[in-house]
């Protein structure tokens, strides 16, 4: 591979780490964090944990669908990673017959396994720095847009050059660090064909569900099993048959040796998105706007939803996942508000401008002068127009109502235009294909308290000029607008008041159904005004066309302008604290977090130790609850103690334990390694006293919580008998 050509030398020299916090570019290990982390006792050399030119842990490491990590644990593609990280391909395959989700998946062989249409998983082949191919050709005296268009076009220039180097094999992308005073290349291969191969029972793999996440102590069994599979040249192919078990370039192997206080971690993977250092103004946004305005949504539809699952296993099937993804953001914005003022970020972020200020006055800051201020005004200005964003994606483009209308639109827009029979055909089938689904999918009075409720917002606390007519019309038609799940269902039973659901078609479907079964290219015209007047259409319409308008141009244009404050602002902390010690905002690239296993203080009087057991699992059974409804046969094992050889020194057997690596989300699925390499565990979460981690890292309080890769290999072998898939695995003893 090019050894001479991609000899990576970091342009910057911003990469200089205290210990535990941070993360880290791999391929600057060498160069700034290496002795601290092999200070706390790492084993590895740097090639061993990031090469170009030799396998190395990183090729045990992927991108899992569109926002997880996952590793390979076997030599024939077998990878682990979050239950929650496979929750979508779980539930795809569940049904009422076959629930995975509540009762557990295992292939007892790979002709077992089942295939899952798009989902990926994306290997990175190498990093380079691109800096200086980028910036010295970047005019200074130009607008933000401008130079972003620049940099988007010289970088299309490089990653072309670099996939038609490789014959297309490999993808590449360029992404901004540091805000965009670094550029650094990805260069990827993606392989298509993934396919289930285990998962726990959701009171396992979900134990605790929304009551427990972001909590410690923790006592979930959060990972599910999946293979990749290859074309028989070991190159990535569409799902077929005749495809083979991917051979990877490396695999983690195992250890079954447990972990003591004190003792070296690190986390490999794909955090997401951080903000480490956005002044106080970006702060008080987030604290007092952004989070507060998300909470209460999302507060509103989960007091709807929460309900509906207990009603049937077949509702549960249908709201799990919305269930699921709703509350993972509204539990983490809450911890994180509480966090931001536990620590007080805003006095401590302008403590720090006040001295900042000062320096703007010296000749070597005088370049910076104004831009505290220019953030001030920026963020002031956007305050209204941020609102308006926020509630339309949390109260229409989220809403599953609307992005139902939102496909029907653009089925009907393309029906508009359709010149010929087929194409004509194939458009109505497609109609009744999307009208089936959401009727059949959804629980309509659950639809309805939801929609009722998001108007109901929309309506009452923004500014006018963002509330369309066609909204007006729907509430003043709506004689007693359903508020919440009981009232929704008996509407629903005695006949609904609520304008929206009994006046459009696409809702209330006894007519729509014959109509669309005898609709024709010939016969279209008949109801085509109809069909583009429906009050769900048009209100859907109303609503995008004031966003495309009013809202999203208002953003665009101050997101522009605090890209390019971001970018001067960086630059300037930098120049200005010279003895801190930057690490690069997480931007779903790979990174290493390191850090030690312990336990920690999250108030006072109240200290937690470092691990959980299954007594605790035991401990917390309620066959009465859903969500903590222990499975008889884990009951068994645990009665007699069976662990076998998973179970730790002490004699329990672990689930869960902590440290105090830097994570964020993109991390769930990541490996824990330790000293040697060895896969000790698998990242899913962050204890709740964490969550303002991506502002403010509290080396104190902040951990990361893992699922002990033992208790994994104790449910996949003593649990479901999946013996086969432990023989695979290297165990180290």
């Amino acid at each position: 591979m090019r050894r001479l050509a991609l000899i990576l030398i970091a342009s910057l020299t911003w990469f200089v780490s205290i210990a535990d916090e941070g993360m880290w570019v791999p391929m600057f290990l060498k160069n700034y964090v290496y002795d601290k982390m092999q200070a706390l006792g790492l084993k590895l050399t740097p090639e061993q944990i990031y090469s170009i030119n030799h396998s190395s842990l990183k090729d045990a490491v992927m991108i899992f669908g569109g926002g997880c990590t996952a590793e390979l644990i076997s030599p024939e593609g077998l990878l682990i990673t979050n239950h929650h990280c496979g929750y979508s391909a779980i539930v795809n395959h569940s049904t009422v017959e076959h629930d995975y989700l509540t009762n557990g998946f295992w292939a007892m062989s790979k002709t077992e396994e089942l295939p899952n249409p798009g989902l990926t998983v994306t290997f990175l082949v190498y990093m380079e720095d691109v800096t200086d191919k980028i910036l010295p050709y970047i005019p200074d005296n130009i607008t933000e847009a401008q130079r972003q268009q620049q940099i988007s076009n010289i970088s299309k220039k490089i990653t072309d050059s670099v996939k038609r180097y490789w014959n297309y094999k490999y993808d590449a992308e360029i992404q901004p660090f540091f805000y965009g005073n670094q550029y650094i290349m990805l260069v990827t291969q993606t392989y298509k064909d993934v396919r289930l191969v285990g998962a726990p029972p959701s009171a396992i793999g979900k134990f605790g569900g929304e009551t427990d996440n972001w909590m410690w102590p923790r006592h979930t069994g959060d990972f599910s099993l999946f293979r990749i599979y290859a074309d028989r040249n070991n190159e990535p192919a569409e799902y077929s048959p005749d495809n083979v078990p991917y051979r990877p370039k490396k695999f983690f192997k195992i250890s079954l040796k447990g972990y003591n206080p004190g003792d070296f971690t690190m986390v490999f993977g794909y955090p997401g998105h951080t903000q480490e250092y956005i002044p106080s103004y970006g702060i008080e946004y987030i604290q007092n706007l952004v989070d507060p305005t998300r909470i209460k949504i999302r507060q509103a539809k989960l007091d709807i939803l929460m309900p509906a699952l207990n009603e049937s296993p077949a509702t549960r099937l249908m709201y799990a996942k919305e269930v699921s993804r709703i509350a993972n953001g509204w539990k983490k914005w809450i911890g994180e508000t509480k966090g931001l003022r536990r620590l007080a970020v805003l006095k401590e972020k302008r403590d720090f401008e006040k001295g900042f200020e000062q320096w703007t006055q010296t000749t070597e800051g005088q370049k910076y002068k104004g831009l505290l201020q220019a953030y001030k005004d920026v963020y002031k200005q956007m305050e209204p127009v941020a609102k308006a964003n926020i509630y339309f994606y949390e109260t229409i483009y989220t809403t599953n109502v609307f992005r139902y209308a939102r496909s029907i639109n653009k089925i009907l827009r393309q029906m508009d235009t359709a010149e010929d029979e087929q194409t004509f055909n194939n458009l109505r089938d497609k109609l009744i294909r999307t009208v089936n689904s959401f009727i059949q999918n959804h629980r309509l009075y659950v639809e309805k308290a939801i929609t009722d409720r998001m108007i109901d917002f929309y309506y009452k606390d923004l500014d006018k000029q963002y509330i369309p007519t066609s909204l007006v019309t729907v509430i003043q038609k709506s004689n007693d607008l359903p508020g919440y799940l009981a009232q929704a269902r008996n509407l629903l039973q005695t006949g609904s008041s609520f304008y929206l659901f009994t006046a459009s078609q696409f809702l209330n479907t006894s007519r729509l159904t014959k109509i669309l079964e005898n609709l024709t290219l010939k016969n279209y015209p008949k109801y085509q005004h109809e069909f583009n007047n429906d009050i769900l259409i048009t209100l859907y319409r109303d609503l995008a066309k004031i966003y495309e308008e009013k809202i999203y141009p208002n953003m665009s244009y101050y997101q522009l302008k605090l890209d390019s404050l971001n970018r001067l602002y960086m630059k300037a902390q930098m120049t200005f604290d010279k003895e801190k010690h930057f690490y690069p905002d997480a931007n779903f690239t790979l990174r290493v977090a390191y850090g030690t296993i312990g336990g920690y203080q999250p108030r006072d009087a109240v200290e937690y130790n470092y691990f959980t057991t299954l007594d605790g699992v035991i401990e917390k059974d309620d066959p009465d609850i859903y969500d903590y409804k222990v499975p008889d046969r884990l009951k068994e094992l645990y009665e007699k103690k069976d662990y076998g050889q998973y179970a730790d020194k002490d004699g329990t057997l672990h689930v869960c334990f902590i440290a105090n690596n830097h994570t964020t989300g993109g991390n769930s699925g990541s490996p824990v390694i330790n000293a040697n390499g060895e896969l000790i565990g698998v990242n899913f979460d962050r204890t709740w006293e964490s969550t303002m981690s991506d502002l403010k890292y509290d080396p104190d309080r902040c951990r990361n919580i893992s699922l002990d890769i033992r208790y994994a290999l104790f449910l996949i072998d003593k649990y479901a008998g999946a013996h086969h898939l432990i023989d695979e695995m290297v165990l180290v003893k």
